[in-house]
């Protein structure tokens, strides 16, 4: 996650800010890409005229606010998001324009197959970060969330990317994913692709984790099959584009995991450069 208002994101189109579970930082230390991030700057040479593009059209707005939420008052819902520390800010700088919380698994909206899985993995209730993000998400508006490690924030993004994904066209041969999650470590990739192997299993979908350090081809010839999500370092997943080995013509759901590390790292224009090939209509 990040702080809002920083500069170097805000004309990237987030309509959304959440802070909650005390702030802090997510995620686990770890090696960086082993690519050198300055090494990748001037690289997909690729420049797409999305507007001359017959795009495929997009699904977004999945989510049915569940009767008791709509019966939530006012006071309820800031009640609701003290008492889990959420703060909110919407994209109009009115928290009013921010759908309201849910409070458990049976008021996200979510289809059975998914609360079956969450339920049989264990989870007794949504996490505060959950319970914010996800109303935002299934309505297909873009958000930057702000939490702190183990607070459930991979899920947060992941569950609805995954009912985003399987509302999609399906994908025919030799298209690209239409989820992206890109984070700045190999650990990290591993443990969020980790998490997206196990729920997505469940329906069909296929994820796969691209970072340096293994053999390029190898990875190449994985993304060639049918792949629905790609969990990636910025700087292998740049090298499989220059290469041919996929494209990000069908992506439509981004995920930035820990951006305030990758911009640390140096990894802002290869991030750029990323979604320069990702039609600009997509979510993040």
């Amino acid at each position: 996650g990040r702080e809002a208002g920083n500069d170097q994101w805000d004309s990237w189109g987030s309509n959304d800010s959440w802070r909650g579970g005390g702030g802090g930082r997510g995620g686990s230390a770890g090696n960086w890409d082993s690519a050198d991030p300055s090494s990748w700057a001037p690289s997909i040479n690729r420049t797409i005229d999305w507007n001359g593009m017959n795009l495929v059209k997009i699904a977004k707005n999945f989510y049915e606010e569940h009767p008791a939420v709509t019966a939530r008052t006012d006071d309820e819902v800031e009640e609701l998001r003290r008492q889990y520390d959420i703060e909110v800010l919407g994209g109009d700088g009115d928290s009013h324009s921010v759908p309201k919380p849910i409070s458990n698994f049976q008021e996200t909206s979510m289809p059975d197959w998914l609360l079956a899985a969450i339920v049989a993995k264990g989870f007794k209730a949504p996490t505060p970060i959950q319970i914010q993000v996800w109303p935002v998400a299934l309505q297909g508006r873009d958000l930057i969330g702000i939490a702190e490690t183990g607070s459930g924030k991979t899920l947060a993004y992941l569950l609805p990317m995954m009912i985003h994904i399987m509302a999609q066209e399906e994908l025919k041969e030799n298209e690209g994913p239409v989820g992206v999650a890109l984070c700045p470590t190999r650990e990290l990739a591993l443990q969020i692709n980790e998490v997206a192997v196990q729920f997505a299993g469940t329906s069909g979908m296929k994820s796969q984790c691209i970072y340096g350090g293994v053999d390029v081809k190898k990875q190449g010839w994985a993304l060639k099959e049918k792949t629905d999500i790609v969990v990636a370092t910025p700087g292998r997943f740049i090298q499989l584009l220059n290469e041919g080995w996929t494209n990000l013509n069908r992506v439509t759901y981004v995920v930035l995991d820990e951006a305030d590390e990758m911009l640390q790292a140096g990894f802002g224009e290869q991030i750029k450069l990323i979604l320069s090939q990702v039609r600009p209509d997509r979510q993040m």
